[in-house]
């Protein structure tokens, strides 16, 4: 059955490619992101920097080149009232703007510099588009969690975290992951995915970049090699001006924070019965900790309350304690979906190709990343 990838390719360019989701053959979620931008020249020159830039009222890097910026999903305006915010109330943050560029809307640029010779310009103040700026990069450090906890609260208060808002006394419980959908869950060792994977990104192409931050290339593994804790995370790039706000959305986490939800999709080429097998994994067999997030924040290595699995998450309720605790997902399986939906098209009308890594990502016991290519890959290179 073994294949390669060049093989795959001429199927794909030929329309004979058989494409399947991972949900056929038996992501969604907030994440850490933002977007780096050229504004272009204002005239006379700017060199920003000096003293503040904000987009869309929310406060951007700058000490980067003359007119290139970094805005962080989770960056909030100066005025922004923190833990403050009460229920019901919007926080508005990076990941909005980034939203609102993705949807052709104007932000609002001020901005200020030193001055120079060569920049004269001390300050700015103008409305900016994608159409009007000369690059938009979204890159995203850390997405695609492989397999992250179930949050819930033992305590007799109500917490308010990057999970959530956690009710008193295990009254609900959440969590994050397209279970069986979720790709590095379909590639537990990561052996078809790494660095130069195409991948679908926002609603536009985009590509791996590199491991993401807090990979853990070694945690304890359940059935067919699915880590049973947070594991790979996978760091991500690609043009902004090509993304939509169906699948990148800013939210707001009331008492925690602004962030962005982005939307990721990732190609497995089926090499080998081998990589088949692992693709079938059903939500039945991917266990996930339960971790009560209302003692110190949680770290790795936290006292793991329970392991349940996604079949389990999904049904509503899961047991904790002897109590019946009702699930809510942070990130949507709709959404996902369609997600995979839409590259299956893309791949079967061949408007997407697959790629062969550059270089793997770390391997078990490692942690130094990168790994060289795993056998399969380096015979699927064209």
């Amino acid at each position: 059955m073994a294949k390669t990838l060049d093989q795959i390719n001429r199927r794909i360019a030929a329309g004979e490619a058989v494409v399947l989701t991972a949900e056929e053959v038996i992501g969604y979620a907030a994440c850490s992101s933002g977007a780096y931008f050229n504004l272009g020249h204002s005239k006379p020159r700017i060199k920003l920097g000096g003293g503040s830039v904000l987009i869309g009222g929310v406060p951007a890097y700058a000490g980067l080149a003359a007119v290139d910026v970094f805005l962080g999903a989770t960056a909030v305006p100066p005025n922004d009232p923190g833990n403050r915010l009460h229920p019901g109330e919007y926080r508005y943050g990076g990941g909005h703007v980034i939203e609102d560029l993705v949807a052709g809307r104007e932000v609002r640029l001020a901005a200020s510099g030193w001055g120079s010779d060569c920049y004269p310009s001390r300050s700015v103040d103008t409305r900016i588009s994608l159409r009007t700026v000369n690059e938009a990069v979204l890159f995203n450090p850390r997405n695609c969690y492989q397999n992250y906890n179930v949050a819930v609260n033992r305590s007799d208060r109500v917490i308010h975290t990057y999970m959530g808002v956690l009710r008193p006394r295990l009254a609900n419980a959440t969590y994050c992951s397209a279970g069986q959908l979720s790709p590095l869950l379909n590639d537990p060792y990561c052996e078809m995915i790494g660095v130069g994977t195409r991948i679908f990104l926002g609603g536009g192409v985009g590509y791996v970049a590199w491991p993401g931050t807090q990979f853990d290339p070694d945690p304890p593994r359940g059935a067919n090699g699915v880590p049973t804790r947070g594991a790979a995370t996978l760091a991500v790039i690609g043009d902004l001006k090509q993304m939509g706000p169906r699948f990148l959305c800013g939210m707001s986490f009331t008492g925690y924070g602004a962030t962005l939800a982005v939307g990721i999709g990732v190609p497995i080429p089926i090499l080998s019965e081998q990589v088949l097998r692992r693709t079938l994994v059903t939500d039945a067999e991917i266990l996930a900790p339960v971790v009560d997030y209302s003692g110190t924040y949680p770290e790795r290595g936290s006292e793991v309350i329970a392991e349940v699995s996604y079949a389990e998450l999904r049904s509503g309720r899961i047991t904790i304690d002897g109590k019946r605790v009702p699930t809510a997902p942070l990130s949507s399986l709709a959404r996902a979906r369609e997600i995979a939906q839409t590259l299956k098209e893309w791949i079967r009308r061949g408007a997407f190709e697959l790629t062969a890594p550059v270089a793997g990502l770390p391997s078990a016991g490692s942690g130094v990343p990168p790994k060289p290519m795993s056998e399969a890959m380096a015979e699927a290179r064209p």
